[in-house]
């Protein structure tokens, strides 16, 4: 009986040990969690702090970048730049000094050095979409040391497929006559380019669709002659003129043989009255390679009636290779007294290049692998040149004897013009041109020229130019 109870005893006092055992075994583990719990809370709050401590060193590194500016330059030219790159002040130039040389009597230039072309090109971006473009011109467009505003434009860009210029600015037509000067295969345009206009004013909407395999522009603008920059801030009538190209590069992008060929058409359409002092929009005349005038109205001739201009054009680059041809039809309404013709005028040509030394040639020029150092043997690259190129002034242009459009003993009715040349590309900003010109004239229906008149022999010239791009 006493075991039984001993034993008893031993139980209960065995099971009230273990019971608080347990509980304070639980109370230990809740206060263990609470603690970890409470270390948790701390991290994630002292992480919340580096984070925003970090984010704070993010921004002001970020606004630092924005306010520094980036200067450079290299052979595309100066630039200063927000780090952002948002704004964009660009400053290039061009100069070319040339030589005329010619091989004939009857020459309205004498030889000479001029000085083609001298230009400071001013160009930039603001907010990434606001581009502008300035370009005094000091050369002249003759080289007559002329101070001109060549270009001054505003364009917004916010996509390639559609973009707003305004301002002074090549009409988009010519194919040629929209390249670079310094970049054309030849010192001097072709022909075709003299029966397109040039520089005017106006509004223009172009871009760039199809992954970039078609391009487009369309603008209104004052109106001007062929061959000519509207050189006025102004327009002498409420008349205005509609010029429209497409051109497009189907196989861009691709391998093989056609992926440098490309093909387009641009025209104008306009409206000119005499009435209202529209005389400008006349050509002050046509020139030859040797920019002798060969073609121009009698002074007493004036714009009246409509007024239009077509260019079929092609292009094709293929590695060295490089050839471009170019349709041109002039068509204006014009009057002389009593005598109102509606004349026709056509100009064509036809120019190649092939790079000897193996680059690629293309519309932007060719960029020689190796620049000219006689201590490193290289010589940069050599490109070799031809051309063909006519025109044909409308017959029309000639009838009307005292009251004709133009004068058949000093005016040609059309030329015929043979060149060759070599371009050597010294580096990417120096270039030499050679360029040897033949060009023919005919002669209106029983013509006879005055014997001291351009027209009177065929034109024998040759130029030499020495280009600094960058």
């Amino acid at each position: 009986m006493r075991t039984h109870s001993t034993l008893t005893r031993t139980v209960l006092v065995s099971g009230l040990l273990l019971a608080g055992a347990t509980g304070l075994y639980a109370d230990s583990q809740e206060d263990e969690i609470r603690l970890l719990r409470d270390q948790i809370q701390a991290l994630d709050q002292k992480l919340k702090v580096l984070e925003r401590k970090q984010e704070l060193r993010d921004e002001e590194a970020t606004a630092a970048a924005k306010s520094s500016v980036k200067v450079t330059a290299n052979d595309k030219g100066f630039s200063v730049a927000s780090g952002d790159s948002a704004n964009v002040l660009r400053l290039r130039g061009l100069v070319q000094g040339d030589s005329r040389w010619f091989f004939n009597e009857n020459v309205s230039n004498n030889d000479a050095f001029v000085l083609r072309r001298a230009r400071l090109i001013f160009e930039g971006t603001f907010n990434k979409i606001f581009e502008y473009q300035l370009v005094p011109e000091f050369g002249g467009t003759s080289g007559n040391g002329t101070l001109t505003i060549l270009d001054a434009n505003i364009n917004i860009a916010p996509k390639k497929a559609y973009q707003l210029r305004v301002g002074r600015f090549r009409e988009p037509v010519g194919l040629e006559q929209l390249q670079s000067d310094s970049w054309a295969f030849f010192a001097e345009r072709s022909v075709v380019s003299q029966f397109l206009p040039n520089r005017d004013l106006g509004v223009m909407l172009a871009g760039d669709i199809l992954d970039g395999k078609l391009s487009y522009a369309i603008g209104a603008f004052n109106g001007t002659s062929d061959a000519s920059n509207n050189a006025n801030n102004s327009d002498t009538n409420d008349d205005k003129d509609v010029a429209a190209r497409l051109f497009a590069t189907p196989w861009k992008g691709s391998e093989g043989p056609l992926s440098g060929l490309g093909f387009g058409i641009g025209a104008t359409a306009g409206h000119q009255n005499s009435l209202n002092g529209a005389s400008g929009s006349l050509t002050s005349g046509y020139r030859t390679d040797g920019q002798q005038s060969w073609f121009a109205y009698r002074s007493t001739v004036v714009p009246q009636g409509n007024t239009s201009r077509l260019s079929p054009q092609a292009s094709y680059y293929y590695g060295p290779l490089g050839l471009m041809a170019e349709y041109a039809v002039s068509k204006i309404e014009a009057t002389n007294g009593t005598n109102q013709q509606s004349i026709t005028n056509k100009a064509w040509q036809i120019s190649g290049g092939y790079v000897l030394t193996g680059e690629n040639a293309s519309y932007l020029g060719v960029v020689p692998k190796t620049n000219f150092s006689l201590s490193d043997g290289t010589w940069g690259a050599f490109e070799v040149v031809a051309r063909y190129e006519a025109a044909r002034i409308d017959d029309d242009a000639f009838v009307g004897g005292a009251n004709s459009l133009a004068n058949a003993s000093t005016a040609a009715r059309g030329l015929n013009g043979y060149s060759v040349g070599l371009n050597w590309y010294l580096s990417k900003t120096v270039r030499a041109s050679f360029d040897g010109f033949h060009t023919d004239f005919k002669y209106a229906p029983g013509a006879a020229p005055a014997s001291n008149a351009v027209i009177k022999q065929d034109e024998n010239a040759f130029i030499t130019r020495l280009q600094l791009i960058f």
